[in-house]
């Protein structure tokens, strides 16, 4: 039987090369943002009345002590869902306790603001009194939230039950209810506006965003929570120190991930737009502590990651940072390929949260670092002031 040539089709070839997945580039040393996505996953969230977005504090607890104290502090950790195990979240947990209880009565935290990732893997509702209500039972404070991407996400994981809510439903029913709703004999549920929203609170106002599956605001042609954040931005009082909570971080340094390109882009546009920078920006997402300042002209920008809450219970589960071509750690302060960013402090190795206060002046900000066996006490890692009126770092 004669065999046949093989037969070329070009532009078949073609289609069928752009079809299959390449790889993902990697980063060169120092690239603190990682490469587009160009189709990322966005799973549009409920809609909602975005008219009413703002939470006022004092809906939710006195302000007096926060005034007659003369500054306001609270806690802020992310990707703390236990799902291999709550050992470490709890062991966090304990430590925001111990300083709950030991601070005086104008130093203790109001709550804790959770920057992503709350439930592993997907945030369905019948995870959370297992990886929420019961590790933080014996936490006084209230607990506020904005989702990650695992939250949000309703793809299967690799050893992960099936799916069998709509995206957000148990972050929504569980920080977003429209009353507080018994869950616990020692929490109910929160009830703040929505999956994006700002908290207005005595010293601060904090703008929290939902960046979705991928690292993006808003979906490919859309630009509903792009608007909302410049509306916000506008809207924020000079008065107060202004601190924008995103999940997923505008820089990184860690192997896997990288910054998000479009969140990057997505605050930098309504900076443009609106002439107000943020003071601060916090996010979690990458499984590990990093303090990066960013300049612009004179002005000092804290941007903080703080993804170490609990879900890394080993080491091996933490997401290490680049090194240098020597295969040596990077050694702090490192000026990355972005301009005007600096690396100023980080931790891969142990897991951490953060306590923030803020004055009519200045936001101080540090870092506790508990051991994966934990045993107490935690300890400060890292520490900054920022005297957010200036806008510089002391």
């Amino acid at each position: 039987m004669p065999s046949h040539p093989h037969l070329s089709h070009p532009r078949l070839d073609d289609l069928h090369r752009s079809q299959q997945r390449q790889p993902k580039p990697r980063r060169g040393f120092g690239d603190p943002i990682a490469p587009f996505k160009e189709n990322p996953r966005f799973i549009p969230p409920p809609l909602t009345n975005l008219q009413n977005l703002k939470l006022p504090l004092r809906v939710i607890m006195p302000e007096e002590p926060i005034n007659d104290a003369g500054r306001i502090v609270f806690h802020a950790v992310g990707d703390t869902g236990g799902v291999h195990g709550t050992d470490v979240q709890e062991a966090i947990a304990m430590q925001m306790e111990a300083q709950c209880d030991a601070a005086d009565k104008g130093h203790k935290p109001s709550f804790l603001f959770h920057l992503g990732d709350v439930i592993y893997f997907n945030g369905q509702s019948a995870l959370y009194p297992t990886e929420f209500y019961e590790p933080y039972q014996y936490y006084q404070p209230y607990i506020f939230a904005i989702p990650g991407n695992h939250d949000g996400d309703t793809r299967v994981q690799s050893g992960d039950e099936p799916d069998t809510e709509p995206s957000l439903t148990g972050f929504i029913k569980n920080f977003c209810d429209t009353e507080p709703r018994p869950v616990t004999s020692w929490r109910d549920t929160m009830t703040q506006p929505y999956v994006y929203w700002t908290l207005d609170a005595p010293f601060v106002t904090i703008i929290g965003l939902y960046s979705n599956v991928d690292g993006t605001l808003d979906g490919r042609g859309m630009n509903e929570q792009k608007q909302w954040l410049q509306d916000q931005l506008k809207a924020a009082s000079p008065e107060k120190c202004l601190v924008v909570a995103v999940h997923h971080p505008p820089y990184s340094l860690d192997r896997p991930h990288g910054g998000s390109p479009d969140i990057g882009i997505a605050l930098d546009r309504a900076i443009t737009t609106t002439g107000r920078f943020p003071d601060a920006v916090f996010s979690g997402h990458v499984h590990s502590y990093q303090r990066f300042t960013r300049t612009v002209g004179a002005r000092h920008i804290p941007y903080v990651v703080a993804g170490a809450g609990g879900y890394a219970n080993t080491e091996k589960l933490m997401h290490k940072l680049q090194t240098q071509p020597d295969n040596e750690k990077i050694r702090t302060p490192f000026q990355t390929l972005a301009e005007g960013v600096t690396l100023e402090s980080y931790n891969d190795t142990q897991p951490g949260f953060l306590r923030l206060t803020i004055d009519k002046e200045t936001l101080a900000c540090e870092y506790f670092v508990v051991p994966f066996d934990g045993n107490p006490p935690a300890e400060p890692f890292d520490a900054f002031s920022l005297h957010w009126k200036r806008h510089t770092l002391a």
